[in-house]
């Protein structure tokens, strides 16, 4: 039997290094898109020191010549893809209140986070069409929950980062959107908050591991045929199904 082949963008690092882990240690081929190509080759050559069927691809989600390229790339050496996990992602570091916040560094933010979630989904379909079960995943964020946002017992109440938590908002009706779409063909689309952890993105603050965030995308990535679609998932491991986040 044929090995299911993930792509996972923004993984020479953090959870997207984690979730490459993880997927490989499942048996998946994993493919790890990066838009540094000496880092993308390292991450590799570390997932291949585990046994694990890695190779790097060089992938800027902002730019779409990069990831027609790649797709392209993924296209001749594995010829479908079963799994997209949309993992990169940026942040400015803490921002002032929204009505000082730069709309510059938002329209940054936006293009990584949301757009380049797009962008590559939009670009790996036609590999994602060719799987007999198509996964895509969002690595989305609890800040992206405009009813947490409104609760003042949220521990999300007083997080600033309006532009950063709007792309998380955004991201999620394109989950919607696109499992929508792509339900009639059996491709389930959903989006994962893998909790406060601690990486490079957040200067290393947080209460989880990369290994414990990277959870909740492998269990979306791997959903049966029975799974939800079109759901925005909490990290939670003691629950047998993923439960739900509030919107």
């Amino acid at each position: 039997m044929a090995k299911s082949i993930a792509l996972i963008t923004g993984a020479n690092k953090g959870i997207g290094f984690e979730i490459a882990r993880q997927l490989g240690k499942r048996g998946f081929i994993v493919w790890l898109g990066c838009r540094d190509q000496s880092r993308g080759d390292d991450a590799a050559k570390k997932l291949r020191e585990e046994g694990i069927e890695a190779n790097s691809l060089l992938l800027d989600v902002a730019d779409a010549e990069s990831i027609q390229a790649a797709v392209e790339h993924l296209g001749k050496y594995a010829g479908v893809l079963d799994a997209l996990i949309n993992n990169a992602g940026m942040n400015f570091g803490r921002p002032p209140p929204p009505s000082q916040e730069s709309v510059e560094q938002m329209r940054a933010i936006f293009d990584v986070n949301v757009f380049g979630a797009v962008r590559v989904t939009q670009a790996c379909l036609p590999l994602l069409r060719k799987s007999t079960a198509g996964r895509i995943v969002m690595m989305s964020s609890g800040l992206g929950s405009i009813a947490s946002t409104l609760d003042m017992t949220s521990e999300n109440w007083n997080i600033g980062s309006a532009g950063y938590c709007a792309s998380k908002t955004a991201l999620n009706m394109f989950t919607v959107k696109f499992a929508k779409e792509l339900a009639v063909e059996g491709i389930k689309v959903n989006a994962a908050d893998p909790g406060l952890t601690a990486t490079d993105l957040n200067g290393h603050m947080g209460h989880r591991s990369p290994v414990e965030a990277a959870a909740i995308a492998v269990r979306l990535a791997t959903l049966d045929n029975l799974g939800p679609t079109g759901g925005f998932f909490l990290n939670d491991d003691s629950d047998p199904r993923p439960p739900r986040h509030p919107w």
